[in-house]
C-alpha cells in the first residue's frame, strides 16, 4: 500500500479539504478518487451538472446531504450514491461532526484543474460567500469547461447568451480559465490507509451498494 505524502487542497469559504488519493493523469482512464473532509456548515458551492463526467461517493464518517436528480436523502458512514454525467445534484454536511467522503470523478484531468482553480481563487479571497468568483471569472471558466460542470442558475438559455461575450470580457481582464500556481506543489498529507482501502488495485473506488 502506497503511503507516500498526497496533495492537499482546501476551500476555506465551502469547508472543503481534498486529499487526492490518485492522479488522474497517470491513469488510462483518468480516475481522480480524493478522500473529502467537510467541516459542520460546509457544502458544495451550488447545484451543478457534469455534462460528460460520472462521480461516485462513499460517505466514511458523519453525514452527508444529497440532493441527486431531484431526489433528496441523507447519507451516513457506509452508505454511497452514483452521479452519472447530465444529472443535476448537490450536497451538503449533515449535524455537528465532520464528514469525510471518498468521490471517484471519470474523467478527473480538467475536473481537478477547474476545482483546484476554484479552491486557489477561495484561498486568496476572490470568491463570494458561496464560494464563486466574481461573474467574469465565472464566464472564463464556464465557457472553457463547460463539458465539465454547469451550474443550474441562471437558467441554461441565459447562461448560452451571456457566458461567451463575458468570457471574452473577462479574458480581456485578465481573468484565466485555470491558474496552475493554485495547481502546483503545495501541502502534502499521507492518506489514510482506511481510505485506501476501498479502492481497488487498479486505483478505482470499489463498487457500491448503488452500483
Amino acid at each position: 500500500m502506497d503511503l507516500a505524502p498526497r496533495p492537499v487542497f482546501e476551500n476555506p469559504v465551502t469547508g472543503e479539504r481534498v486529499v487526492l488519493l490518485t492522479d488522474p493523469r497517470e491513469h488510462a482512464e483518468q480516475v481522480l478518487v480524493s478522500h473529502l473532509f467537510i467541516r459542520p456548515g460546509g457544502r458544495v458551492a451550488a447545484a451543478h451538472v457534469h455534462p460528460t463526467v460520472d462521480e461516485r461517493f462513499l460517505v466514511l464518517k458523519g453525514e452527508v446531504g444529497f440532493l441527486i436528480g431531484g431526489r433528496e436523502r441523507t447519507l451516513g458512514a457506509g452508505e454511497g450514491a452514483s452521479v452519472p454525467s447530465g444529472v443535476v445534484h448537490d450536497w451538503w454536511q449533515v449535524g455537528d461532526a465532520e464528514a469525510e467522503v471518498l468521490v471517484e470523478v471519470i474523467p478527473g484531468v480538467r475536473f481537478s484543474e477547474m476545482v483546484g482553480s476554484m479552491f486557489g481563487l477561495a484561498r486568496d479571497g476572490k470568491v463570494n460567500a458561496k464560494g464563486l468568483p466574481d461573474a467574469l471569472q465565472l464566464a472564463v471558466m464556464g465557457h472553457e469547461y463547460g463539458d465539465v460542470i454547469r451550474f443550474t442558475k441562471p437558467p441554461a438559455l441565459v447562461q448560452k447568451l451571456t457566458i461567451p461575450p463575458l468570457a471574452a470580457l473577462g479574458r480581456n481582464r485578465g481573468r484565466k480559465p485555470m491558474y496552475p500556481e493554485y495547481l502546483e506543489a503545495g501541502p502534502t498529507a499521507a492518506p489514510d490507509p482506511a481510505a485506501l482501502a476501498h479502492l481497488t488495485p487498479d486505483g478505482r473506488l470499489r463498487p457500491l451498494d448503488t452500483d
